[in-house]
């Protein structure tokens, strides 16, 4: 895979995460809780995907055991409880407020990859981090339009919903030379779900599943917004830096915002152009400026599957 193609299908799968908005706030319509909707989108997700792979590519479901562990980091730890923190502070807060504050997933994801895969914090990769945090804290409202009073428990759920979203490109990075991206996805959903369906209380809420455009919006939500979204930015994730993948990923909510506009004709403000174009640049900066250049892996070399 060239670098190109590499950067490109990391930047779609954090693109189609930002469609998330299109399928989920229709499902919030229908009275699920955001911790129901994330319990049916990992749930669907895995019997999907577990499904196909089972007929077409069985192979593929083959893991060591020892890798378990990475697939629970994955599942649990990063999606799931990324997903709850995310939406708490939303609920205590406000979706602005939740955005800036997840949005330091790059900051996380930079620092543990200089002491974990030694990967350098160049002059151009932090000037590509400060850049992505103002470009978001501009989109999102957070500034120049006045402080906002954030209680202790909002900013500490805020700051790990950046570090739990952070450590998929960390986890991820360990199993990602080792397995196919549809494989760390399966599992990861496999696991995200096992942990959320006893603690989310969907079986109680099980009347809207009678509405047919409920299935229509929870499998497009599975398949656009998760199952492709996941395998895109997974398998980017074995060619390039995990930092680089971190700044590339605030895609998301640039996507979210031109829905908004596009669809639901939500108007944008010129501070928040300019947070676009903030987020952009990072963007270019951090594909662009690498210090090393662009390792390709070794043609025609396949991870070798063993029960």
């Amino acid at each position: 895979m060239r670098s190109t193609a590499a950067y490109g299908i990391t930047i779609i799968g954090a693109s189609f995460w930002g469609l998330t908005g299109l399928f989920v706030q229709s499902l919030y319509n229908f009275g699920f809780s955001p911790l129901e909707v994330v319990t049916i989108r990992m749930t669907l997700s895995t019997i999907l995907m577990f499904g196909i792979i089972g007929m077409i590519r069985p192979y593929l479901l083959n893991i060591h055991l020892r890798d378990i562990p990475y697939f629970i980091g994955l599942g649990v730890i990063s999606i799931a409880l990324f997903n709850w923190c995310y939406f708490t502070v939303m609920e205590q807060s406000s979706l602005s407020v939740a955005v800036v504050l997840l949005y330091t997933s790059p900051v996380f994801v930079a620092i543990i990859s200089r002491f974990v895969f030694q990967e350098s914090l160049t002059v151009n990769k932090v000037a590509a981090i400060i850049l992505t945090l103002a470009g978001c804290s501009l989109v999102a409202g957070f500034f120049p339009l006045g402080a906002m009073n954030l209680t202790v428990s909002v900013l500490l759920f805020g700051l790990a919903s950046g570090f739990f979203c952070a450590l998929y490109s960390i986890i991820g990075k360990f199993v990602s030379k080792k397995y196919h991206s549809v494989t760390i996805t399966a599992y990861s959903m496999l696991c995200g779900g096992l942990f959320l369906l006893p603690i989310s209380g969907i079986e109680k809420n099980l009347k809207p599943f009678a509405e047919p455009m409920v299935w229509v919006y929870s499998i497009g939500s599975v398949v656009i917004s998760t199952i492709l979204a996941y395998i895109l930015y997974t398998a980017g994730l074995k060619y390039i830096e995990s930092s680089h993948a971190a700044i590339l990923a605030t895609i998301e909510p640039i996507v979210g915002i031109m829905i908004g506009v596009w669809v639901f004709h939500d108007q944008l403000t010129n501070w928040q152009v300019v947070g676009i174009i903030f987020v952009f640049s990072s963007i270019l900066l951090s594909v662009f400026s690498r210090k090393k250049k662009f390792q390709l892996l070794k043609r025609n070399r396949k991870p070798r599957y063993t029960g």
